[in-house]
């Protein structure tokens, strides 16, 4: 879709990052954090080469499917799309910069917060923050 970085039509639902938002962000100096399927991280990668993709992944597939039975959203069928999916997803680990277990929320969160403080240090992005 034209004006989209990114978008992806997932489990009947349609999703997208608008280019100019994006855009917008980033020549203001402010990171923008994209919570995208791989569809979108691989387009992101493709458009922004620099992107820094991080992986988030659950301990197990027992425990995906559990947290997907949990929420109660959803009926029997959309559950099983919704794993079958994420089992497929899950072998696409290594395209990404970093990969973060989410065997426990606050752990998670202070891993990515860490990977974001050391990228933002990265001697790549000092000197293109120089030009």
């Amino acid at each position: 879709d034209e004006g989209l970085a990114e978008w992806a039509n997932v489990h009947d639902h349609r999703y997208g990052t608008p280019v100019d938002f994006l855009e917008a962000e980033t020549e203001a100096g402010r990171d923008v954090l994209l919570d995208i399927d791989v569809q979108g991280a691989r387009a992101i990668r493709e458009a922004y080469p620099y992107a820094v993709l991080i992986f988030i992944a659950p301990p197990s597939v027992e425990e995906l499917e559990r947290r997907l039975r949990s929420r109660g959203t959803e009926d029997n069928a959309a559950i099983e799309r919704r794993l079958a999916t994420g089992v497929l997803e899950l072998d696409a680990w290594p395209e990404y910069d970093y990969l973060v277990v989410n065997d426990d929320v606050g752990t998670a969160v202070d891993t990515i917060f860490a990977i974001i403080t050391a990228e933002l240090h990265r001697t790549l992005r000092l000197d293109s923050a120089k030009e």
